[in-house]
């Protein structure tokens, strides 16, 4: 499906404009949408805008990373949006001239179509000042689209407070899986916002993009919101290292205080065990077998041994 919004020279914005009006001087710039287009859709990049064949052909290949290339007077801008339940990114690809903003994107995007509304609603506050040209409305959809960044790394945030008032009763092996699922997460959200990042700087510093600097500020907004969730990630994968490194000595601790215990009672069992497989020896000349009071003197020796190594161990703080 294509969409075509026409701004005239005085800032009127026409919905449903023919797409044989985007080159006539009838309006001074068009955004045109390609939302989950067709393959006959797909040809109007090459056979009706002429785009670069490079640009076409990063658009017809998902996933690209985030980039900007220049191609004559075109600008052609590769974006990622983030799925909050999924973290999984998805491509949505900017084509910017002086008259012209083509966005492309193969699966529905709410970023774009809140952008969307965003411009139709110019119409009724009357705001030409986002009205100069396609980098205003270029902007609008980076910026809808950096801002649904922050609830997914809020979301990894809240489970990390979660993850740091369990108590140490709770079963370590099932603690560290949501650790590293918590960790795996932040690499997905980490390989968009960083590339993201990259490529804001060299929107923000670049001699090529027109209008530009009417804009500055307003990119450079975007450009610390990506730093401040940079920020963000970097940190939370710090807060997941050490985590995960407590609940590793945590769990050493744990298998330390067990084999201790068993190691203990290994240790008093053995003179015991030593004396009864003496006595479990069927010699005929042993001179206990025959006394009347042997049973009872084995195991009183048995008791003394045992909890004398009890109380020699006690007091060298063993159980402690």
């Amino acid at each position: 499906m294509i969409r075509i919004l026409g701004i005239t020279a005085e800032h009127e914005i026409v919905e449903n404009v023919p797409l044989e009006a985007v080159h006539s001087n009838q309006y001074s710039w068009c955004w045109v949408d390609f939302n989950q287009p067709t393959a006959k859709e797909d040809e109007l990049l090459s056979s009706f805008f002429h785009f670069h064949p490079l640009a076409i052909e990063d658009c017809m290949h998902l996933l690209q990373r985030p980039k900007m290339d220049y191609y004559g007077d075109t600008q052609f801008l590769v974006l990622h949006t983030v799925k909050r339940d999924t973290l999984n990114a998805e491509e949505v690809d900017l084509f910017v001239n002086d008259r012209l903003l083509v966005s492309y994107h193969s699966q529905q995007q709410r970023e774009v179509d809140n952008a969307w509304e965003r411009v139709l609603s110019y119409r009724t506050t009357k705001r030409p000042v986002w009205m100069r040209g396609p980098i205003a409305a270029a902007y609008l959809i980076i910026d809808k689209i950096v801002d649904e960044y922050f609830p997914c790394v809020f979301d990894i945030e809240d489970e990390l407070d979660t993850l740091e008032k369990l108590g140490p009763n709770e079963a370590v092996d099932e603690l560290l899986n949501q650790v590293f699922a918590l960790r795996s997460r932040l690499l997905k959200l980490r390989r968009t916002i960083i590339p993201m990042r990259d490529l804001m700087y060299r929107v923000i510093n670049s001699q090529h993009i027109q209008q530009i600097d009417e804009h500055h500020s307003y990119f450079g907004d975007i450009y610390d919101h990506l730093l401040k969730l940079s920020d963000m990630i970097e940190s939370d994968r710090e807060m997941t290292s050490d985590l995960r490194d407590s609940y590793i000595s945590l769990n050493s601790n744990r298998m330390n205080g067990i084999m201790k215990t068993l190691t203990v009672i290994t240790t008093v069992f053995m003179p015991l065990t030593l004396i009864a497989g003496i006595y479990g020896m069927n010699f005929e000349n042993m001179p206990e077998l025959h006394w009347k009071y042997g049973y009872f003197a084995v195991l009183g020796l048995m008791v003394v041994l045992g909890a004398g190594m009890m109380l020699l161990f006690t007091k060298r703080g063993w159980f402690k």
